[in-house]
């Protein structure tokens, strides 16, 4: 059963950003129906998750670590306030917690931040294939991406079927409630 979502997305994203409001606007639906949001308590689309969640009275989960000699490196932002943080040692202890938490991952536009979580999630989905955590890749421009991944690079069939691309926040929240019902013993 899918209750806890993980936003991953681009951290330079303003508020004014179509991006900034597609995450805002999806975290605000999923909370208002119950689900939890969790991200990485920086700035950008990680923002956007928890003032969607708290808009619609929804809680929020961060995780987050101290960046040491990482010039380029958000780290946290001061206005992302939620409702519980972890504080890990490190980048890749902070991507595990992130992984670990989520039941499932909403994957918005982004950089090579977003790309290796983007890699970790869809390699474990590979892995526990049939029993993994969905993943939903946020806009059109996933299309083009994937088919020329796909394409591309070595994969097995099975790591083609292990995501949906979602282009609306009631498309996100449609597509988890569906594979909620599906999973209902």
């Amino acid at each position: 059963m899918i209750k806890n979502v993980a936003f991953f997305g681009w951290s330079e994203a303003k508020p004014q950003s179509s991006l900034f409001q597609e995450a805002k606007a999806t975290a605000a639906l999923l909370a208002k129906n119950g689900f939890h949001l969790i991200n990485g308590g920086g700035p950008g689309v990680m923002l956007a998750t928890t003032l969607g969640a708290q808009q619609s009275g929804g809680r929020v989960t961060t995780v987050t670590f101290n960046p040491r000699h990482m010039d380029f490196f958000e780290g946290r932002d001061p206005q992302n306030q939620a409702d519980e943080n972890f504080q890990m040692d490190t980048y890749e202890d902070r991507t595990e917690k992130l992984i670990s938490l989520g039941d499932a991952f909403i994957i918005f536009n982004g950089g090579t931040g977003t790309i290796s979580e983007l890699g970790m999630v869809w390699s474990l989905a590979r892995l526990f294939y049939k029993k993994h955590k969905p993943l939903l890749f946020y806009g059109n421009f996933w299309y083009e991406i994937l088919e020329t991944i796909a394409r591309n690079m070595k994969l097995r069939e099975e790591e083609l079927k292990v995501y949906r691309v979602v282009n609306s926040p009631q498309q996100v929240l449609t597509s988890l409630q569906t594979i909620n019902k599906k999973r209902r013993p």
